[in-house]
């Protein structure tokens, strides 16, 4: 048999035979083993012949095995719903019959679940066990041969159950073992999360091949594995109800929890492009990402509420405290940040170099940013003027805020945006006033010097979004420029750095 040909009794045919591996024997409709006629007597032909036959069987074989690997663990879950549904109607109905509120058509007894489930009563070894425990069930009486009947029924049950499973699923002998063991025992399968580190790993790559921000691609992924460990804690499936219950347990504020949510929809719509195997398991599945009514307000005790703006005294009462502190980098920043608008991290980046005098005036430009606008240059108010020509002199890197520390993302604001905050809350400031809060200030002291919308916008980077100013114009004059920061009024300052 080593060539696998073989003839039958009384005939000259040759036939190929090849045994079926245990583990693909449901994929090919359970059968033990494959003959094929060769159509020849002759021996040599017979020998050419079956090497196609053998290798049609065995990518067949390769093939089941594939598409099991594919699927992985995913028939499990139904089989774990299945058997939670089965394991309550049989509590219930066990309560029912001890309170006598059932009637004949609800219970059966050993002769009917024998007449339900014949096949299970063969002469198999098996067989004949199960009809030594259905005459013990049968010979019980009363309210515990009632019980006994009903948990009987669903032993029975549970078995065809596995057997149906099996045939649909392709199931290996393994893994119909394990679907007894699950349907038995629903606690026994505690769903995996299919958020795998190797996927948000692919996510990551995927993400910065595309030119993501790093920061960005880091918090998304991070949101992803918060998911995950979620799933795996509570043993929960990807679905609607899980993800709602998951933004209930993160108390976040609900633009927060629109990240959260958005960062879902990002990596589904990576993973059902291009995971196969994640398309396979969710091919028929909703984005349990998308529907959600966030809260209004609800989460942190600031969320929904609007970032102060800080006033002329506030902001001299801060520039002391860093002075006091003994930290002039920080008590120049909040200078600058009065009265330039300028975000922490544009300031942190300024160079002696981005001290420049178009028309013969001093300004300083801002040559990055996050988007088209944020790159501008903007007049030095004349109180600020001997600030930024220290700044230049003393300037040992050529930045003119020296900072110790940069964060993983390349920002130089990390540490002094910290100095800032551990500052605020010193000086009794609450969690609404923020760095930001001086580029409210700035805005707001020009709108009400009535400083036309379109001139605020350039000067803070910000698009008007109109065709006439964003594609056509040239924006305003340098002088324009100066004259509308001039209007901003003057921080009260008593204390100066050195």
């Amino acid at each position: 048999m080593a060539d696998h040909l073989i003839q039958k009794k009384g005939e000259s045919t040759w036939y190929v035979r090849l045994a079926v591996p245990a583990d693909v024997r449901v994929a090919m409709g359970g059968k033990t083993v494959l003959i094929r006629s060769l159509k020849t007597g002759l021996r040599g032909v017979a020998m050419e012949r079956r090497h196609a036959v053998i290798a049609e069987w065995k990518a067949a074989f390769e093939k089941a095995r594939g598409k099991r690997a594919a699927r992985g663990d995913t028939w499990k879950d139904p089989i774990a719903t299945v058997a939670q549904g089965m394991a309550q109607a049989t509590r219930k109905l066990k309560t029912d019959v001890a309170l006598g509120e059932t009637d004949d058509q609800t219970t059966f007894n050993a002769d009917e679940i024998q007449a339900l489930y014949q096949g299970l009563f063969d002469d198999s070894p098996e067989g004949r066990l199960r009809r030594e425990k259905a005459d013990r069930v049968y010979a019980m009486t009363g309210l515990e041969g009632e019980l006994a009947n009903v948990e009987f029924a669903k032993e029975m049950a549970l078995e065809v159950m596995a057997k149906v499973f099996g045939v649909a699923q392709e199931l290996s002998p393994a893994e119909q073992e394990e679907a007894q063991l699950i349907l038995n025992d629903p606690k026994a399968h505690k769903p995996k999360s299919p958020i795998t580190d190797a996927r948000v790993q692919a996510f990551r790559e995927f993400r910065e091949s595309r030119g993501g921000g790093a920061k960005h691609i880091d918090q998304q992924c991070g949101k992803m594995e918060r998911l995950s460990k979620f799933l795996r804690e509570n043993g929960a499936s990807l679905d609607f109800d899980s993800v709602d219950r998951w933004l209930k347990s993160l108390d976040r504020a609900p633009n927060t929890l629109g990240q959260y949510l958005m960062a879902g929809t990002a990596f589904w719509k990576w993973a059902m492009k291009y995971d196969a195997g994640w398309r396979m398991e969710f091919q028929d599945k909703v984005n349990p990402f998308i529907g959600h009514e966030l809260p209004q307000g609800g989460g942190r005790e600031t969320s929904g509420s609007r970032r102060e703006a800080y006033t002329t005294d506030q902001i001299a009462k801060l520039h002391t405290g860093a002075v006091e502190a003994g930290n002039t980098p920080l008590a120049d920043l909040i200078l600058i940040g009065a009265y330039t608008g300028f975000r922490i991290e544009e300031i942190c980046q300024l160079k002696a170099e981005h001290v420049v005098y178009p028309d013969g005036i001093q300004s300083l430009h801002i040559v990055t940013g996050k988007n088209k606008s944020a790159v501008r240059t903007v007049p030095i108010h004349p109180a600020l003027k001997s600030l930024v020509d220290r700044l230049v002199a003393d300037s040992k890197d050529t930045y003119l805020i020296p900072v110790t520390t940069e964060n993983r993302y390349n920002k130089r604001s990390h540490a002094i945006s910290k100095a800032f905050g551990l500052l605020r809350t010193r000086q009794g400031f609450g969690s609404l006033y923020v760095f930001h809060g001086l580029r409210n200030t700035f805005v707001t002291a020009l709108v009400r010097a009535d400083v036309a919308d379109a001139l605020i916008k350039e000067l803070t980077g910000h698009e008007t979004h109109t065709v006439t100013h964003d594609i056509y114009s040239k924006g305003a004059s340098t002088k324009q420029k100066l004259n509308a920061i001039s209007k901003l009024p003057i921080i009260p300052i008593t204390v100066s750095a050195r």
